[in-house]
């Protein structure tokens, strides 16, 4: 029975690599419209999940400047997310038996957090700045949250492992120290500082410092020096700011880990682990040119690759102890069998019970397979950079460049109305 269902994963596994080839492909060319065509139409060789559909499409069509698309798509995400989390007991039990696979795909931590970031920007792109800040607060609020939303499950599946196993196996990852965005806080700073709410702003703005104080392992680089002028600006003048994505987020490897047990007949326990793993980009730098000929660099704000693994600490500390629970007692199963080969007074019994104990391990050892379910479309980092200018009419080119100097990518808006008293704000994308 399990290597046809393990034929049949690795066929769909096939079809959804050439598809997401297909993507990768319209991505890198910039020809975002493509790529939500080309998901749509291999939807059904892709997904299984249906959160990973919506975050997907939902960060393709954004890039596609299908705005009011993304916006349903994330928040049906989003919906998804919140429903998957909290629900079914049998699958909980299922994934003692074979793996973590058999159960409803709930998103990472980091797809959560950052689709409320993509919708405000959604937002703003049709002009409707509270849903914006509506976005903007939950996305904080959900960061609150994180510290405490797996203390409760890890202390039972501390209790339970003490129960299978009589200790507690230590946990891989120290918990995570990221409770702050500081692409929240900008964004927030921004909104804010449109609306005249200045001492909001200034919160924002501070908050965005404490993140990188309180998580370097993070944000192991200086907050971007552009940040102080943004609450500065003249009177009579105005402030033009850029976003710049670039790269795409990481994706997961199975890492396989061997753990010895005291047991009769049954030496080991396998342990598959998914690992988050980046994805490397060719960006170097970025700069935004206007066509008055001012220039100005776009400084790092925002490792997402990074808050994708920071927050997936919490997670892998309940995935690593399920697993060694899990282990445990597929390894416990086999040596009761073997056990009970060795002193059964038939030998056409102790023929079968050895059998069963032997196919007890295959089965252990086939089943334990690591999830490795994730969205691929949220950017690796994010860029901003900021000039104050006389109010007018702007064009302003965003140019990304590799290693060796070459343009990669050029972004560029025309006809900007830049105002007083209000955002300007333009976004550029690289996905390269």
């Amino acid at each position: 029975m399990i290597a046809p269902i393990l034929f049949v994963s690795c066929l769909f596994l096939s079809c959804a690599s050439d598809a997401y080839t297909r993507i990768d492909n319209a991505l890198y060319r910039e020809h975002y419209a493509e790529s939500v065509e080309i998901l749509e139409r291999d939807k059904k060789k892709i997904y299984k999940d249906p959160i990973l559909y919506y975050l997907d499409k939902g960060m393709l069509a954004h890039y596609a400047r299908s705005y009011e698309d993304s916006i349903e798509l994330l928040q049906q995400g989003e919906l998804a997310i919140e429903e998957a989390f909290t629900k079914s007991v049998t699958q909980e039990i299922a994934s003692y038996i074979l793996n973590d696979t058999v159960k409803e795909y709930a998103g990472e931590d980091y797809e959560d957090i950052y689709s409320n970031a993509f919708n405000a920007l959604n937002y703003y792109h049709l002009n409707n700045a509270e849903d914006a800040l509506v976005e903007i607060r939950r996305m904080n609020e959900k960061l609150e949250f994180l510290s405490a939303k797996y203390g409760e499950m890890l202390t039972d599946l501390q209790a339970m492992a003490l129960e299978e196993g009589g200790t507690i196996p230590p946990n891989p990852e120290s918990p995570s120290q990221f409770s702050n965005s500081a692409l929240a806080r900008y964004l927030g700073l921004l909104f804010y500082r449109s609306r005249g709410a200045y001492d909001d702003a200034r919160i924002d703005r501070d908050q965005l410092k404490i993140a990188f104080a309180n998580a370097p392992g993070v944000y192991s680089y200086p907050p971007p020096r552009s940040i102080d002028d943004e609450l500065a600006v003249p009177p009579g003048k105005a402030r033009l700011n850029v976003i710049g994505f670039g790269g795409l987020s990481p994706i997961k490897q199975e890492q396989t880990i061997r753990i010895p047990l005291f047991l009769p007949s049954f030496r080991y326990i396998k342990i598959a682990l998914p690992v988050m793993v980046y994805r490397p980009s060719a960006i170097s730098r970025i700069e935004a040119v206007l066509n008055t000929g001012a220039s100005f660099s776009l400084e790092l704000l925002e490792d997402i690759e990074a808050v994708a693994r920071e927050t997936f600490k919490e997670k892998i500390n309940l995935i690593y102890l399920k697993s060694v629970i899990r282990g445990v007692m597929k390894g416990a199963a086999s040596s009761v069998l073997g056990a009970a080969a060795d002193y059964a007074d038939d030998s056409n019994a102790s023929l079968l019970l050895t059998l069963l104990s032997l196919g007890a391990q295959v089965f252990a050892e086939a089943s334990e397979q690591a999830d490795l379910r994730l969205s691929r479309y949220f950017p690796a980092k994010a860029y901003v950079g900021g000039i104050t200018v006389d109010p007018g009419i702007y064009s302003v080119t965003v140019r990304y460049y590799g290693k060796n100097g070459r343009v990669l990518a050029s972004f560029s808006e025309e006809n900007i109305s830049v105002r007083e008293h209000t955002l300007n704000l333009v976004e550029a994308i690289c996905l390269q």
